[in-house]
């Protein structure tokens, strides 16, 4: 297939609009700014509907609405931006409804800088709203995969009525890389699409059946509200199936160098750099870090691996005690750290690997 250059924002976009998403709202933050940007071009091209929203708030909340009448709908931001539309990503989650939505992160906290970090692990994987609702949350570290993530994201929501995450960054988001980009959804599938969703969407009044004129994002009831807790608690531990994880040349190293997104490409980058000095380097990256590929660091053989390098754009750690909940202490775990904007460096991660090696 074709292969075009693009943007990583411009082609998470892209890859939305040929997934069917055909409603977008937003609102202007660095670095995803190039996200609506797209959509305001792209989406009345394919009869979609694009909005500017007033604020972040408004933005998810018209996500909310055009969600409820069936159609595939997203929205991005930038950390900040994203913080402001967690009580209406919570009230997606609470009605069940699927929406998916970018975080294109910045450094932080508070407004922060609009340079590139990974600040917001926490926040998309542990606390993503209130109430501990979950949520698949997808991190790639190639423009390709965000493309690949983004489309495969929609079908993720729709199955499970639920929103999902694609948590990239700013370098990922406003680097340029050649992309082979997913087949059109045609308006056949489409129209397909939003017709399996009729059993609950708000349709429209129709006197021969019963219909929703809107979808309650809460229920009043204590025992109605703990059976939705728990009927979304089951289907949360479906999603084992749905881990990816890059796990490569661990088979034998004495290192496991472990990260996530744009820092997974640079310690993958690394681990060459090492193997080519004689140090037995490996790398395991989480594509899925909710739910997170604990099983991955229980297929290490620590016979053999005799330390652990977390590397993230984040200080203090946090995709740190992911990777502390996997490794169970077989292994003493060492970090390599930036952030506020600062870009990882892939010969900071090989000054703090070298020194681990040396010692062993």
């Amino acid at each position: 297939m074709e292969r075009v250059l693009m943007k990583g924002c411009e082609a998470i976009a892209e890859a939305a609009v040929r997934a069917g998403c055909r409603f977008f709202a937003g609102y202007p933050i660095t670095p995803q700014n190039e996200i609506p940007e797209y959509f305001s071009r792209r989406l009345p091209e394919v009869s979609g509907n694009f909005v500017q929203g007033e604020s972040e708030v408004a933005s998810i909340n018209m996500v909310y609405g055009a969600s409820a009448v069936g159609v595939r709908a997203m929205t991005s931001s930038s950390s900040p931006g994203i913080a402001l539309k967690s009580e209406g990503v919570s009230y997606c989650a609470a009605a069940r409804l699927p929406v998916v939505y970018c975080n294109v992160s910045r450094g932080g906290p508070g407004v922060g800088a609009i340079q590139p970090a990974q600040q917001d692990y926490f926040q998309a994987t542990k606390a993503s709203g209130n109430g501990g609702f979950q949520m698949m949350v997808l991190a790639p570290s190639t423009v390709q995969e965000a493309v690949d993530l983004t489309y495969q994201a929609f079908e993720y929501a729709d199955r499970d009525l639920n929103p999902v995450l694609i948590l990239a960054d700013g370098v990922i988001g406003t680097m340029m890389e050649p992309v082979v980009l997913p087949d059109m959804k045609s308006e056949e599938e489409i129209t397909q699409i939003k017709a399996n969703k009729r059993k609950w969407a708000c349709v429209g009044h129709n006197f021969e059946q019963e219909t929703k004129s809107w979808i309650q994002p809460c229920r009043w009831d204590t025992v109605e509200m703990q059976k939705l807790n728990e009927e979304a608690a089951a289907m949360y531990e479906t999603w084992e199936k749905d881990i990816r994880v890059e796990e490569y040349k661990t088979k034998d190293a004495e290192l496991i160098i472990t990260a996530y997104g744009i820092c997974g490409r640079i310690a993958k980058s690394a681990a060459d750099v090492l193997r080519k000095e004689g140090y037995k380097a490996g790398v395991i990256r989480p594509i899925t870090v909710s739910p997170f590929p604990y099983q991955s660091f229980d297929n290490i053989d620590y016979s053999i691996c005799k330390g652990i390098l977390d590397v993230e754009m984040s200080i203090p750690a946090q995709f740190v005690k992911d990777v502390e909940a996997g490794v169970k202490d077989r292994a003493p775990i060492e970090t390599c750290l930036c952030s506020g904007g600062n870009i990882m460096t892939q010969d900071a991660v090989l000054e703090s690997a070298r020194k681990i090696l040396e010692k062993m």
